[in-house]
This record gives C-alpha cells, sequence and structure tokens, in this order.
C-alpha cells in the first residue's frame, strides 16, 4: 500500500471523523433517533479515521487521486 493522503487531506479525515463519531451520541439531533443514520455515521467515522492512521484511501487509488507530495 503506497500512501495516497496528504497531511492536510489527513488532518481533515481526523477532524471529520471524530465529529461523525461524536454526533450521534452527543448531539440531541432528532436526525439521530433513527438507528440507521446512526450507525451511518459511526461507519463513515471510523473509515475516515481508519484512512487516515493507514495514509491510504481505496477509492483515490481507485480514481487515481493522490494528495501526498511522496
Amino acid at each position: 500500500m503506497t500512501a495516497n493522503v496528504g497531511t492536510i487531506d489527513r488532518l481533515l479525515r481526523i477532524i471529520i471523523g471524530a465529529i461523525l463519531l461524536g454526533l450521534p451520541f452527543m448531539s440531541g439531533l432528532a436526525i439521530f433517533e433513527s438507528t440507521t443514520v446512526t450507525a451511518i455515521a459511526v461507519i463513515a467515522g471510523i473509515v475516515m479515521l481508519a484512512t487516515s492512521a493507514m495514509r491510504f484511501c481505496p477509492l483515490y487509488r481507485i480514481f487515481g487521486l493522490r494528495t501526498c507530495r511522496t
């Protein structure tokens, strides 16, 4: 696996992933009353955090994108 996620991209993924993980449990918004919406937000948050930790995004590979310099 070659790194294809750059530093700024990683930081954004960490921030968005943490928000997606915390929002369903701490916001009290009506949309998160649905179990499906909560599950989607949690899964998306985990994927964002995992791709930032590994510095690799499979979708970037499929579409030929790369946000890192090396």
